[in-house]
């Protein structure tokens, strides 16, 4: 079964605009999923599988929220709206966990910023509305979801302290490792300079940069990662 969902906006996401959310059939397998979260006792005809294409949006700042969402595979980012109201700043990426904890927790129903799949992603969804009461008083479920976000706290400290010794050189890097699918880059590039703080010119630059050095190959639809070893030696996340 697929839905199609139309969005209306401003803002340049580099996302697809009519989105073809597909709604798969809930297997009895995805019980174990919910039952490793406490809420196996939700009824099914609340609980949906949904599959994004990348560059779909999951969540968008400022909408209703219609699902508390359990990652069962994919990787997406999560950003928020820049000062200027166009731009997206990269905050942290998702590929396990909970999506709508933090509004759950912190009681509001619209969610807190925009989640976009970078590579196929699909998750259990639950009934936001529907299911508001269980969700706030299950304790098991509510412990995971302190767990969980204690375990996001420490990833988002960590690449901070990471993001603050590196040079934009290697905050690029990094960015575009974890922002390809299949080897593509085709993010907006206004938004990745904003994201890793440097002007538009000089992200360019670097981009030229590694394109002379046959790193990563210009085509129409983005940037082709040649040789990926070298973004992952000379990365923020690179040990050496």
């Amino acid at each position: 079964m697929t839905f199609v969902i139309v969005f209306f906006h401003t803002v340049n996401y580099n996302v697809i605009e009519v989105m073809n959310v597909k709604m798969l059939p809930f297997q009895m397998e995805y019980l174990d999923w919910l039952a490793s979260y406490g809420l196996q006792n939700i009824p099914q005809n609340v609980c949906h599988y949904l599959h994004f294409e990348p560059g779909e949006i999951i969540t968008r700042e400022g909408d209703l929220l219609l699902w508390m969402l359990i990652v069962v595979s994919g990787h997406s980012k999560v950003c928020r709206t820049a000062a200027n109201g166009k731009n997206l700043i990269l905050c942290f990426y998702i590929s396990n966990g909970t999506v709508g904890d933090i509004e759950l927790l912190a009681g509001k129903e619209y969610a807190t910023a925009t989640m976009i799949a970078i590579s196929p992603f699909e998750c259990i969804a639950v009934d936001y509305q529907t299911c508001i009461k269980e969700l706030r008083t299950n304790t098991l479920f509510l412990q995971r979801l302190g767990y969980e976000l204690a375990q996001k706290m420490l990833r988002n400290d960590e690449r901070l302290l990471s993001s603050a010794l590196c040079t934009g050189e290697q905050r690029l890097r990094s960015y575009i490792l974890e922002n390809s699918n299949r080897d593509m880059f085709t993010d907006v590039l206004t938004d990745v300079s904003c994201s890793i703080g440097v002007s538009y010119r000089h992200l360019l630059r670097m981009l030229n940069q590694l394109c002379t050095n046959k790193i990563l190959e210009k085509r129409q639809n983005g940037f082709h990662i040649l040789d990926r070893k070298h973004l992952i030696r000379l990365s923020c996340d690179s040990s050496g």
